[in-house]
């Protein structure tokens, strides 16, 4: 009786700290909101496969994601295809449903690519069947803790712009800033790329910050958003792509790149693809690890017609600048290589 009682007391005691332990690792998940504009590119298709590895590797959690260009709707598809082909198809999606905002070229063919339901299983097409951005972003945000969101931009700058002004309403008492402040920790954004350089005497436009007309709203963020802001210059001579040559065909990231890569650029996935969006990614949910320094003291001084420039200084800010370390290419793309194509290997099929 006495040994039933003792294994009884161990077996307690080992799920206890089981419980214990998966409770400590889901306090460590770093709990973010994407926002995207896929389809510009196909790095915006390797990031989001590689914020899946890390929530499979229970890194993070994807709390939802922000599809904010308007004028080509079908990256909602993209993105759903993507979520389920990680099998994450509960992860929701908001989108801008403004016409007339984004990028207008169908870079990707996501139109052909998400009408395809039969091989990718999506079961969005357009902006239209999800949520619309700024409403998803109010929901995800009452339902988190306070100070525990890191929102990662890899697109426009005007999904949490519209978050940021948004009123009260049903869904929360707060407005959008207070609600930002209040959930938000820190906003980590590929942007002001090349700006860092002192050696720079001009000021510098990227896509992100500055074009389809974005560049008032990266402004009105950088004067208001109060938490730390985390600017991301990395990724160009980072090439990825390739590796999913040796994925079987008719998964939506391999077929995503080649679309990109073909239809915009006729190149195919030897090619690859410069990895801005994705070491943005690794950045937000890995930190600065071997391949990133941060310039923790300046300030980026941004310019809605001559462009923007980070100024070193003495004194520290909210913001602070994220450069890749030199001689890291290499490394730093058979890491994402290996990343992106880790679910798709023929070898493990």
């Amino acid at each position: 009786m006495r040994n039933f009682i003792l294994k009884v007391y161990i077996i307690f005691g080992l799920l206890h700290w089981s419980c214990e332990k998966v409770k400590q690792a889901d306090q460590n998940l770093e709990k973010v909101i994407l926002d995207t504009d896929m389809g510009s590119d196909c790095d915006d298709v390797g990031a989001l496969a590689l914020l899946h590895e890390y929530a499979n590797q229970r890194n993070a959690e994807i709390l939802g994601i922000i599809y904010s260009s308007g004028a080509v709707p079908y990256g909602v598809g993209i993105i759903d295809a993507i979520n389920r082909y990680y099998d994450h198809s509960t992860i929701p999606i908001g989108a801008n449903y403004d016409k007339t905002f984004g990028d207008p070229v169908d870079k990707m063919n996501a139109q052909t690519l998400v009408n395809d339901t039969l091989l990718f299983h999506n079961k969005y097409i357009s902006n239209r069947d999800v949520t619309e951005q700024t409403i998803l972003n109010r929901k995800l945000l009452v339902a988190q803790n306070n100070n525990s969101v890191t929102y990662i931009t890899i697109g426009h700058t005007k999904g949490l712009y519209d978050l940021m002004i948004s009123k009260p309403d049903s869904i929360s008492n707060l407005s959008g800033a207070a609600l930002v402040s209040k959930k938000i920790k820190r906003w980590v954004a590929l942007g002001a790329l090349k700006s860092s350089n002192k050696e720079l005497e001009y000021y510098t436009k990227d896509w992100n910050f500055f074009s389809n007309g974005t560049a008032i709203y990266t402004e009105y963020l950088l004067k208001h958003f109060v938490k730390p802001i985390y600017f991301v210059d990395g990724g160009a001579k980072v090439m990825t792509g390739g590796s999913l040559e040796h994925t079987a065909k008719g998964n939506i990231i391999r077929e995503a790149y080649e679309e990109w890569l073909w239809n915009f650029q006729k190149k195919t996935l030897k090619d690859q693809r410069p990895s801005w969006d994705l070491v943005t990614v690794y950045f937000a949910i890995k930190g600065s690890g071997e391949y990133f320094e941060i310039l923790d003291k300046g300030y980026l001084d941004f310019d809605t017609d001559k462009g923007c420039k980070w100024i070193r200084s003495d004194s520290a800010t909210n913001q602070k600048f994220v450069i890749q370390k030199e001689g890291t290419d290499i490394d730093f793309s058979n890491y994402l290589n290996k990343m992106i194509s880790k679910k798709g290997l023929k070898s493990s099929e």
